[in-house]
């Protein structure tokens, strides 16, 4: 055997049988240290095998749990390591591994007991991990977790529909005027600019020769299409666009598409009356191949000057320089071209800078948008405003462009 072959054996077995041993040392006895990358494989798997990254949670542990195994203290320390083992192993390792999470780290026990969950405070983490679980859980379970998820839909559009609703129908109303309105049609600052040659001093006012005002908005007069990428690390902002995309449904002078991806494109348009529907039907993890989903898209853009496409991605794409030419086209055609890494409460998130700088190059807006700037964002594209000075004056986090 040669020494690569002999080096890479105890690599496994170190793998294989985890560490620090008894001795204290990283190497586990077997004198194989690990790399980097080795070492966050070796992290992810003792967390849930060792327990070493999580702690017990329940009044009574089990024998099993009471060594270490267990449910960490709050949903997003669940939803990290997630995320993690899918940036480090294949699918069908993760299925594997998901499915001893839900027995291993207590996440059966939390969702089949209601009065257990009726302690904790749902948020958008927590149904995260619960969506991206979906798969691994028992039947019974999943009627609990699609409880908890409509909670936090339904808190976030308590809080989030509404303005959505007002933003964007203000800013299709604003894009159609007439100069024969009806009373309640009329935009008085526009019929006062209009005016001002007319000005009366004797009666100190403005004689309106023409009325500027809004025209009624026509039935899909614009169109969006949100493409979602469903790789495991965009699970936030998953759960946020789906709420997003079904309000933007619900407006009847809006056609809206939902689209999201992996490897496979999934078109969940259909299921937009229920966002926890739309929720259910992603498939969080996986690879992230955009431009089927783009190819895909095409067929939505039947007036490209009155369409709003937002890519929802972290931009790290197996064939980038691609994808960036897809988008490009979208440009070119006169899409109104948006590209957001994240729709979430981070206001730091990890994605591909040199793509997002090439397709900044483009004339194409690249930032980061939290959930309450996303009505803004809507309304300044549906209204021909220059997103990208938009989210500027708002201190977004945003791509500078870069020629390719």
């Amino acid at each position: 055997m040669t020494q690569p072959e002999s080096q890479e054996r105890l690599r496994r077995w170190r793998l294989l049988l985890g560490g620090p041993g008894r001795s204290g040392q990283s190497a586990d006895g077997i004198g194989c240290e690990l790399n980097a990358q080795d070492t966050r494989l070796d992290a992810a798997l003792a967390a849930l095998y060792d327990g070493a990254g999580f702690k017990v949670q329940g009044d009574k542990p089990t024998k099993k749990e009471s060594k270490g195994v267990g449910l960490g203290q709050s949903a997003p320390t669940v939803a990290a390591w997630l995320g993690e083992v899918r940036d480090l192993f294949p699918q069908s390792t993760v299925q594997v591994l998901q499915k001893d999470a839900v027995e291993r780290l207590n996440l059966r026990h939390l969702l089949l007991e209601p009065e257990l969950m009726d302690t904790i405070e749902p948020d958008v983490n927590m149904a995260a991990t619960l969506l991206s679980l979906k798969d691994a859980m028992p039947s019974e379970a999943k009627a609990v977790a699609r409880q908890v998820v409509k909670k936090v839909v339904d808190e976030l559009s308590a809080r989030l529909a509404e303005p959505l609703r007002s933003a964007v129908t203000g800013s299709l109303n604003r894009s159609q005027r007439n100069l024969r309105p009806r009373q309640n049609e009329i935009d008085w600052g526009k019929t006062v600019l209009k005016n001002l040659k007319t000005y009366d001093p004797e009666r100190k006012t403005v004689i309106p020769e023409k009325l500027v005002g809004y025209g009624r908005a026509r039935r899909h007069l614009k169109s969006v299409t949100l493409c979602l990428d469903q790789s495991g690390s965009m699970a936030s902002s998953v759960v946020y666009a789906g709420i997003f995309g079904a309000v933007l449904a619900s407006l009847p002078a809006l056609k809206t598409n939902v689209v999201v991806y992996d490897t496979a494109v999934v078109d969940l348009t259909e299921q937009l009356s229920d966002p926890v529907d739309v929720l259910f039907g992603v498939q969080l993890g996986g690879g992230t191949d955009t431009s089927p989903a783009l190819e895909y898209c095409k067929s939505f853009l039947k007036s490209p000057e009155d369409h709003v496409f937002v890519l929802i991605s972290d931009l790290y794409d197996s064939d980038g320089p691609q994808m960036i030419r897809r988008l490009a086209e979208f440009r070119e055609a006169g899409v109104r071209v948006i590209v957001l890494p994240a729709l979430d409460d981070d206001g730091t998130p990890s994605y591909h800078h040199e793509y997002a700088a090439q397709i900044a190059a483009h004339d194409i807006p690249v930032f980061a948008c939290t959930p309450e700037h996303f009505p803004g964002l809507m309304a300044a594209a549906l209204g021909g405003e220059d997103v990208a000075a938009w989210a500027a004056a708002r201190g977004l986090v945003a791509a500078r462009a870069k020629t390719q």
